[in-house]
């Protein structure tokens, strides 16, 4: 019986490097009952198959996400998830740009829309922007944690990113708001029977108008609704944007304008509007005129301008840049270029970037290129506090050390669009003011909030089936690994309130004795988690849907160097199963430099380690024990290249992705050939290790004579397949070798 996994193409670094792997993942599996296809869901796959209409057949694209998503409810499920592009709009625009020249008729993304024809139009783009992919795949909760021969390497070889905590004492902290912001004004209601309901503004002169006509919910789902106060959010940062500039310290704002493609746009297009609101009133009217849009970032203003007449333009940018003389220093993501952290909303995601606050010791690059206490505005208080907490145990006990800390992975509830990631199409900009309500069918309101013209309404589910799930997940993680498992959840928090009682509620339905379970507020998981890191303890942290993202890259990040080295594995809750390979968030700058100098540093581990469950679970579900041997020579040659340092190097000129897959594959062979279970792969890896072997020094040098030139792909949203394959697989006595079996 042959076995089918799918593994996703998708964008940027990973998908350079799947090039390079994926032939040697094919070759070995081939005739061992294991199949391995692939599905393109890349930002370019997904916008190609969502606008077919002018396009030609040769053109066209299935749409593979559908595809997929239909799979996840299959015990057949065996799916190896890529991190790929959660778009923002400028991202969505450049993917646009780059499909019209060549020669794909996709129509453009019509911002601020005039007519029904474009708000349609804006409606088909939402299916592709932020979290698209996500919330459609994941079927299951989250398993995420380092394998234990990762972790155990990283404590032998600690990575050097970690800097010194200054012993004269840090001022850097974390800024957020105390009231009107979504935590203060949120609501959460359990539903005691299936409901079909809707979402409506209504305006102070009784004008009721429907936002989303039908939100069809079940028994025992919890229903939240929030709001941000906008006034209160511009009134935030006006008053930390004169406390940086009072204290010295560098301003920096951290927010997650890709998953949370709705809100967070609108809270960076508010800090960007405050900082530079001298400039901005006063050429208001004329940004307008040119379509300017701060939510893009004034990466988007400064493009806009170039629409102005020349001495207009110089004028607008002469006053922009008059701003940072009486504005606190801010962060930048490319001093040399000018690049400020206010300049694109993808380019400073919290998750991605807090973790790097820790690691360099409170600080963040500043516009000399000098690392610089900042202060860190994270506006929503649902999760800001806790990296506060952290800050706080840094500036007490110092810098981590990766050589002795302890591990904290994740068990996440995120299945069936649990929780906020899940929010988009019930996430509203205010009209006006006056209330947004939740209305049940007989016209009864379930809970309304107040709002003010712009302010941020948002509102959430989470289903009762995943939480069960989830609450499972946790007991059979904490039996399995013996550590504590702590649930964040706060009960100052409306919709952790409601989880709060599901959790007291299911519990009891498992065996609990001997295990150390505990619900804590994130501020308290987070002490008693750091506390034991520092001890070499391990404990896991079980979390709503947000916090499994961001916990899974702050730990990891400090831990590991990278959570591209993490094990992600989601039990689908219909049998299947899907493993994910790691975070994405650093992948655009390994491309440019890629590009630049022909060196991919992008880490393949989190691929080569997802696939030793995925083979696991083929095994396991059709007795194909050839998988079985395939994974367990698999887990041996990652411990082998581990152990030996095959990592790709920063550095061009030293090994790269390319590199490290060769070594992969020269370890597994080796330990294919090596093994007693089954005497057709030990006889056929024993020619394939032997040649991989004898010719190590000549691939070697192949691959590294691939480096040290710019490398041309033909596209950075959709390449050139050609050019790519060439790139990636730049040794000819290696593919040889590949090709043959």
């Amino acid at each position: 019986m042959t076995s089918k996994i799918i593994w996703t193409e998708i964008d940027e670094a990973p998908a350079l490097a799947t090039h390079s792997l994926l032939p040697i993942v094919k070759a070995y599996t081939k005739g061992t009952g294991v199949d391995v296809e692939t599905s393109d869901i890349s930002l370019a796959g997904r916008i190609i198959a969502n606008f077919p209409d002018k396009l030609t057949e040769a053109q066209k694209l299935p749409d593979n996400l559908a595809r997929l998503g239909a799979l996840t409810q299959t015990p057949e499920a065996n799916i190896i998830k890529l991190p790929n592009i959660s778009a923002s709009i400028p991202q969505l625009h450049a993917a646009i740009k780059e499909l019209r020249s060549k020669g794909y008729d996709i129509p453009d993304y019509p911002e601020e829309p005039k007519n029904d024809q474009e708000k349609a139009l804006q409606a088909r783009f939402a299916k592709v922007l932020g979290s698209a992919v996500n919330p459609v795949l994941r079927e299951g909760n989250s398993d995420r944690r380092a394998a234990a021969s990762v972790k155990k390497f990283a404590q032998k070889n600690p990575h050097k990113m970690m800097k010194p905590w200054p012993a004269s004492g840090s001022r850097a902290r974390v800024a957020y708001m105390t009231d009107k912001d979504f935590y203060g004004n949120e609501k959460s209601v359990t539903m005691t029977k299936a409901a079909n309901v809707r979402i409506e503004f209504v305006a102070k002169d009784g004008k009721v108008t429907v936002l989303k006509a039908t939100l069809p919910l079940l028994e025992g789902e919890v229903l939240d609704s929030t709001v941000m106060n906008v006034a209160a959010l511009r009134k935030f940062y006006a008053e930390q944007i004169e406390a940086a500039k009072k204290e010295g310290l560098l301003l920096s704002l951290h927010l997650k304008a890709t998953m949370m493609k709705v809100s967070d746009p609108i809270m960076f297009g508010h800090a960007v509007s405050v900082f530079y609101k001298d400039a901005l009133d006063k050429h208001a009217a004329v940004l307008k005129e040119i379509g300017a849009n701060v939510n893009n970032g004034l990466a988007d203003v400064l493009d806009k301008l170039s629409r102005l007449p020349a001495d207009k333009k110089a004028e607008i940018e002469a006053d922009i840049n008059a701003v940072y003389a009486t504005r606190p220093a801010i962060a930048m993501v490319d001093s040399r270029k000018g690049i400020t952290n206010l300049h694109v909303p993808n380019n400073i995601i919290v998750d991605a970037s807090m973790p790097n606050v820790v690691r360099d010791g409170g600080k963040m690059w500043n516009k000399d290129d000098q690392l610089q206490d900042t202060l860190a505005m994270i506006p929503d208080r649902c999760y800001s506090t806790m990296y506060q907490a952290m800050i706080e145990d840094c500036q007490k006990h110092g810098q981590f050390d990766p050589a002795t800390m302890g591990s904290v992975s994740n068990v996440g509830l995120m299945a069936q669009k649990a929780e906020e990631y899940g929010s988009h199409d019930k996430t509203f900009e205010a009209p006006g003011a006056g209330t947004i309500r939740i209305v049940d069918e007989s016209g009864a309101t379930l809970m309304a909030q107040t709002v003010e013209a712009g302010d941020i309404f948002r509102a959430c589910q989470a289903k009762d089936a995943p939480i069960r799930d989830w609450i499972k997940l946790a007991v059979t993680r904490a039996r399995a690994s013996g550590s504590p498992a702590i649930f964040w959840l706060d009960p100052a928090r409306a919709h952790d309130t409601e989880i709060i009682k599901k959790v007291k509620k299911y519990l009891p339905e498992h065996d609990t004795k001997g295990l150390d379970i505990r619900i804590m507020t994130p501020d308290e998981a987070m002490r008693f988690s750091v506390e034991r890191v520092r001890r070499g303890q391990d404990t896991i942290s079980v979390t709503g849907n947000v916090l499994r993202d961001y916990l899974t890259d702050l730990f990891p990040i400090l831990e590991l160097g990278t959570s591209a080295r993490m094990l992600s594995i989601v039990p689908l809750m219909n049998g299947g199963g899907l493993f994910e390979t790691g975070a994405g968030g650093s992948a655009p700058k390994h491309v440019e430099q890629f590009l630049k100098e022909g060196h991919l540093r992008w880490d393949s581990l989190g691929e080569y380690c997802a696939l030793v469950p995925s083979l696991e679970l083929i095994a396991s579900k059709n007795g194909n024990k050839k998988a079985t041997v395939l994974a367990e020579t698999l887990d041996q040659a990652i411990g082998t290249y581990l152990e030996n340092a095959r990592s790709p190097s920063r550095k061009v000129n030293e090994l790269d992705n390319r590199g490290s897959t060769f070594y992969l594959a020269l370890y597994w062979a080796r330990a294919l050939a090596a093994q007693g279970k089954d005497a057709e792969l030990k006889q056929r890896f024993t020619k394939v290790a032997k040649d991989l072997g004898d010719n190590e020094a000549k691939i070697a040098a192949e691959l590294l004579a691939a480096q040290g030139k710019p490398v041309d792909i033909g596209g950075y949203y959709l390449p050139e397949l050609a050019k790519v394959r060439a790139a990636m697989r730049p040794s000819p006595t290696l593919n040889a070798i590949i090709d043959a079996m």
